[in-house]
């Protein structure tokens, strides 16, 4: 019977070939481990540990399951691997120390390429022949023959080795790759979650709570159907025109109006001020809209605080010094190098062209002046009438609308111009007999070191106008991102290089090069005169907000002083002028008018104006927000301009029962509304997941439920996740939420007891208050795993029943604003009870399913609008309440019976939850 050869101990059910893929698989479950989101869930809980989960993944069956998905990747590179251990076996064959021989061949078959490169044909051939000679005479020796051919082998066989390595690395990459996102990194998952057992979504283990601590981030901000409903009203007007957006505070209005400003062409963001003055409102958000604009065109507005003089002297000649400056500077280098090289050509042109052009402009000269002098002796009649006529029609002319063509044309006259002098020069080269006779002996005179010297600066050239990387078969073969100071030094240095050629040298020398050169630069300076346009002017608006500024933040005084008489008697009067305030009805017309340009110019660019008001609810009532909304209505309605404000519920109830049956202001001051409403349990978890990524469902369905919805409360909330497992070290959903939903109780409840504390009480009603007392002793503490103590105080007033605990002689008593307190507070306790039940205790994804499978009333997004029911009214909200524990099979009722007085609270600390100092 024939032994089997014991596996090695990298070896998992013959799933690799060489240990080098154990290596490679080993590597990717150690970085699929070292994964942050799964590296938070290793150590939580006794069975879910690292080393637990490394042992599953290297099971027979795991490896089989991760490596399936990645069998073409694995096959290449066990290919390439087995190729490169055969040339790694051949190279420590043919390994051999370095023979000196072979060092002497290579440098003379080195030296006879390079003296055969730089020199003429015959010489070429005389040393072609040495690494022959020297090779026959290796080759005659047989020990000589033998090392040195294995030395030749050997470092002819190495490049393709290393070639082979890297692509066999390259080949582990990306097998390694393949594993990690195909095979071991989702196989690594599901391990981790069979480790931390049934319910293991109920651990706190998010990734982070950065976009958590960054509420007004545009980052993290997610597209509502508010957002896109506003959206399509915009379109739809227009024209511009006025939009409200409602809804209750923390429902995201205000990010809402920021991200369509941020949107917009130009817009200005304001806050409505709590006490409000119309005159000041629009003071300041005219102010801020000339700022806003003089930012918007890249100019800053004028600060007002530095009046002094020499600083504003400063402010202006400072910049056009610095400027005038840098073009003096590189000015004169640049014309001192111009006029020295261009110099002796120009003095020898005008030596022999000088006095023929005077001789032609003095002729010029002198029959013009004999023509103007016989018009003006009246010797030449009809000559007169040509220039009156002339005369008439140039002052027709000016305000002829063809006088930007005819600068045009007189520009593309110039351009042409320049280029017909550029070409010129060109094209004389060829014509000149000098340079054409040394081309023609250099024609047959150019070796391998010319055409050397003449491709570097053409290298140089073509580095300086392209930037590219070159791929093949998808791989990075060379990425060469050329620079522009590379490209520049190459060519700069081909160009010197060039001119230590003879050829170079005399073509350069020719006599007519510095004319060739001045008419060269004639024609780039008619294309730059051309071409030319002065700096762009400051735009008529940008002047207008600047003066507006000035006269709406500044009060400007003149004076002016007369002094008349003789020495002995004078006389002054002194005249004061200073600008008087706009009033209201010319701060609304200055307004509307400056608002109605902006808008004409963003219009032409097909961009949106839009004024965004916000926090118009801080005013305090319905009644204030409407007036306030009646005394700006002046400045709505500017065509192409958008004004968004957001209102409390209250004033978007009363547009939309407008005409119902009384007008209101909001009838002619909006357009069209946009209601906020508070986030269903999807949205709410898109929030969480954008803001907190990695956040379990349970604790999303958690904080929808505590905030309802709100954006503002279910940011908090969230980060208050964060702070308890901070200070507690919790991670059990049980522990997290029962430390969350008691301390939110014992703060609300506080304040109850507050609010119940300024109503008259009497000795025998004075009860309730000690029984408020009692339980905030009992939270107070605030220990997840509560009490059965615990659990009675809060059925005492969750279940409250006022004759029951006082008797009804007492209860009558009580007045009916202490009564609706004690309503509020007692569904409040009820839903956070709630809370507790379904929150606070193990298995929730059974129990969770269990109650959705009951019905719609057991769905989670029903917590979230129980809290928004209990901001409407306490009986609706215990209604709904019961139709979610009856869902949940949760008790209707106290589970000890009635209680008349709370428990007293425990004094011993609970050993699973030590009270935690903060």
């Amino acid at each position: 019977m024939s032994r089997r050869r014991p596996r090695p101990a990298w070896q998992v059910a013959d799933f690799f070939a060489l240990e080098r893929e154990a290596e490679v698989y080993l590597a990717a479950v150690d970085a699929c481990l070292a994964v942050p989101a799964v590296a938070r869930r290793l150590g939580v809980r006794p069975q879910a540990t690292a080393e637990n989960a490394r042992a599953a993944l290297l099971a027979e069956a795991n490896v089989e399951q991760a490596v399936a998905p990645c069998r073409a990747t694995q096959e290449r590179f066990r290919a390439l691997l087995e190729r490169s251990e055969r040339q790694r076996r051949r190279l420590d064959y043919l390994r051999d120390r370095t023979h000196p021989l072979t060092v002497v061949l290579c440098a003379v078959t080195v030296l006879a390429l390079g003296v055969g490169v730089f020199s003429s044909w015959p010489t070429a051939l005389a040393a072609a022949a040495a690494p022959s000679l020297t090779a026959v005479v290796i080759w005659r020796h047989q020990v000589w023959r033998m090392h040195v051919l294995l030395n030749l082998r050997e470092w002819t066989l190495r490049p393709r080795a290393s070639l082979l390595d890297r692509r066999t690395a390259w080949a582990a990459a990306a097998w390694s790759r393949d594993l990690q996102e195909h095979g071991v990194r989702p196989l690594t998952e599901l391990v981790v979650e069979a480790l931390l057992g049934e319910d293991y979504d109920s651990l706190l283990l998010a990734d982070n709570f950065h976009g958590l601590r960054s509420p007004r981030n545009p980052r993290y901000v997610v597209e509502s159907l508010a957002a896109r409903s506003l959206r399509r009203k915009i379109a739809q007007l227009e024209s511009g025109g006025t939009i409200a957006v409602s809804g209750s505070r923390g429902a995201g209005k205000s990010t809402l109006l920021e991200t369509c400003a941020g949107e917009a062409g130009f817009a200005v963001v304001v806050q409505a001020p709590a006490t409000y003055s119309p005159y000041d409102f629009l003071l300041s958000l005219y102010v801020r809209t000339c700022e806003s604009y003089l930012v918007h065109q890249g100019h800053v507005p004028p600060a007002f605080l530095r009046l002094s003089p020499f600083r504003r002297v400063a402010r202006r000649l400072l910049p056009a010094l610095r400027k005038g400056f840098t073009l003096l500077a590189f000015g004169l280098a640049a014309g001192s190098l111009v006029v020295l090289g261009l110099a002796a050509s120009v003095r020898s042109l005008t030596t022999r062209q000088w006095p023929i052009v005077r001789a032609w402009t003095e002729d010029l000269r002198r029959r013009a002046v004999d023509v103007v002098v016989d018009i003006w002796e009246g010797e030449r009649i009809g000559a007169a009438v040509l220039v009156v006529v002339v005369g008439v029609l140039l002052w027709s002319l000016r305000g002829w609308k063809q006088w930007r063509a005819v600068r045009t044309y007189a520009r593309i006259t110039l351009v042409v111009a320049g280029l017909g002098l550029i070409v010129a020069v060109f094209f004389s080269l060829p014509a000149d007999d000098d340079l054409r006779t040394l081309a023609g002996r250099a024609v047959g005179k150019v070796g391998v070191r010319d055409l050397f010297l003449l491709a570097v600066p053409l290298v140089g050239l073509v580095n300086l106008l392209s930037e590219q990387s070159w791929e093949i078969r998808g791989r990075l073969l060379l990425s060469l991102r050329r620079r522009r100071p590379a490209g520049w030094a190459l060519f700069v240095t081909g160009l010197a290089l060039l001119f230590t050629m003879p050829l170079t040298r005399a073509l350069a020398a020719d006599p007519e090069n510095p004319l060739r050169l001045t008419v060269a630069l004639l024609g780039l300076l008619l294309i730059k005169t051309a071409t030319w346009s002065p700096a762009n002017p400051i735009p008529p608006l940008v002047t207008t907000c600047r003066d507006e500024l000035f006269r709406l933040q500044t009060v400007q005084t003149a004076s002016s002083a007369v002094t008349a008489g003789p020495p002995q008697l004078l006389a002054a009067q002194t005249t004061s002028l200073s600008t008087v305030p706009p009033n209201f009805p010319e701060l609304v017309s200055d307004f509307r008018m400056l608002l109605q340009e902006i808008a004409v110019e963003q219009h032409r660019q097909e961009r949106r104006v839009v004024i965004a008001i916000d926090e118009v609810d801080r005013l305090g009532s319905d009644t204030a927000a409407l007036a306030f909304l009646g005394e700006i209505k002046a400045i709505l309605g500017v065509p192409h301009v958008h004004y968004l404000i957001s209102v409390a519920e209250d004033v978007g109830a009363s547009f939309v029962r407008r005409g119902l049956p009384h007008r209101g202001v909001t009838d002619s001051s909006l357009d069209d509304i946009v209601h906020v409403l508070p986030c269903t349990l999807e949205e709410s978890e898109e929030i969480l997941e954008r803001r907190a990524s990695g956040l379990s469902e349970p604790y999303k369905a958690l904080t929808h439920a505590l905030s309802g919805g709100v954006p503002r409360d279910l940011i908090r909330y969230g980060l208050r996740l964060d702070e308890i497992e901070t200070k507690t070290r919790f991670v059990e959903l049980n522990d997290i939420a029962g430390q969350l939903i008691l301390e939110e109780l014992s703060d609300t409840l506080a304040g109850f007891r507050t609010l119940l504390g300024k109503q008259r009480w009497t000795a025998r009603t004075g009860t309730i208050l000690v029984a408020f007392r009692n339980v905030m002793d009992h939270l107070r503490p605030a220990c997840p795993c509560g009490s059965t103590e615990l659990r009675w105080a809060l059925e005492h007033v969750a279940f409250h029943d006022l004759g029951g605990h006082l008797g009804e002689e007492a209860a009558a008593e009580v007045s009916d604003e202490a009564r609706e307190l004690l309503d509020e507070a007692s569904a409040y306790a009820l839903f956070s009870l709630t809370l507790l039940d379904i929150f606070g205790r193990g298995d929730f994804a059974r129990r969770r399913d269990e109650a959705a499978a009951r019905g719609p009333a057991g769905a989670l997004d029903l917590l979230g609008r129980a809290r928004q029911e209990l901001e409407v009214s306490p009986y609706s909200a215990r209604h709904l309440m019961g139709s979610i524990r009856s869902a949940w099979q949760l008790p209707e009722g106290p589970t000890a019976g009635p209680r008349v007085t709370v428990p007293m609270p425990r004094d011993a600390d609970c050993p699973r939850h030590p009270r935690v100092s903060v």
